[in-house]
């Protein structure tokens, strides 16, 4: 398949039963359920499993729209969460490689981040992640975002699919994102403005 061949929509709340329906019961990433970015480890880790789905689910309810969902036909094949920084404080945290810096700051509500992605097996290495970056990105543009930014891998050849939940480099390069800092090894902090 072809990102073309992907369709790609925000996660409302009419989308919550196939977000789960991907995510699978137990939900990914040992039961995350897109919270890691979202608050610290000491209230996070109480809650994986169901906790952190109830609480995810609340916020989808709630709005706005954490992400996109691509869908190959009816199934979902991956999500991407897209949005703020500020609604993931986490991910400014000062000692990881997705630091803001002092020109777009975590607190201006147009700064966004494309922080995580899941991609359903059976379905990876087919163009989904691409096809939720460019999804993403149009969210970002129809809500005003004034730019993306983004700490991916940049050896994903010798990172397993978990690993990957920031992306791979090469799908950020593609879609036009620039290095504009790198904190850590293999962690750029990459930028593009809309």
């Amino acid at each position: 398949m072809s990102k073309t061949d992907f369709q790609v929509v925000p996660l409302t709340p009419e989308h919550w039963p196939a977000l789960e329906g991907l995510f699978g019961p137990q939900g990914p990433c040992y039961g995350c359920w897109c919270n890691h970015f979202r608050m610290p480890p000491k209230l996070r880790k109480p809650l994986l499993g169901e906790g952190a789905r109830q609480l995810f689910e609340e916020r989808v309810t709630r709005g706005p729209p954490p992400g996109v969902l691509a869908f190959a036909g009816d199934v979902p094949a991956g999500w991407l969460q897209i949005g703020p920084r500020a609604h993931v404080p986490e991910w400014n945290n000062p000692r990881r490689a997705s630091t803001p810096l002092p020109d777009a700051p975590a607190e201006d509500e147009r700064n966004w981040a494309a922080s995580c992605f899941f991609v359903r097996k059976g379905f990876r290495s087919q163009g989904v992640t691409a096809a939720l970056l460019s999804g993403g990105l149009d969210f970002a543009r129809t809500s005003g975002a004034r730019l993306v930014e983004a700490a991916p891998m940049d050896n994903e050849a010798r990172r397993s699919a978990d690993g990957l939940y920031v992306g791979p480099e090469s799908v950020f390069q593609r879609a036009g994102f620039a290095e504009i800092a790198r904190r850590r090894p293999g962690r750029p902090l990459m930028r593009l403005v809309l």
